[in-house]
């Protein structure tokens, strides 16, 4: 089903910047042979420009490719991505749920599952 994600198997944000004329095709190529990772897998890869107002996400189905595309509409509103390297990070769900809150997908506050202690 178009735009069904609860399968997706990994997320991957693709840090730095993305020439957001891409489109299908050369992103696929991007995933493919800059990082070494398959777009034909039941991933979701993650792409922003320099403005950092809008975000592509590029995921395979069974049928073929599917290309989402979001724009803030909120005044000013900026998406908080990672600037560092050129690298096609794995996230997890919840740090996806922050990205698309606008928030930073490292959250120092945020509760993270730990070790249990021995008392």
């Amino acid at each position: 089903m178009l735009g069904d994600l609860s399968g997706v198997r990994s997320i991957y944000i693709v840090t730095g910047y993305t020439d957001m004329r891409k489109q299908i095709d050369g992103l696929a190529a991007l995933v493919q042979h800059t990082f070494s990772l398959d777009p034909y897998a039941n991933n979701l890869y993650l792409f922003c420009g320099r403005r950092c107002d809008r975000i592509k996400a590029l995921h395979y189905e069974p049928t073929g490719f599917v290309l989402f595309y979001k724009r803030l509409n909120v005044e000013n509103g900026r998406f908080q991505w990672p600037r560092t390297e050129k690298e096609a990070k794995l996230i997890t769900r919840k740090q996806f749920s922050y990205l698309m809150d606008g928030l930073d997908i490292e959250q120092p506050k945020a509760m993270i599952p730990g070790q249990k202690k021995d008392f």
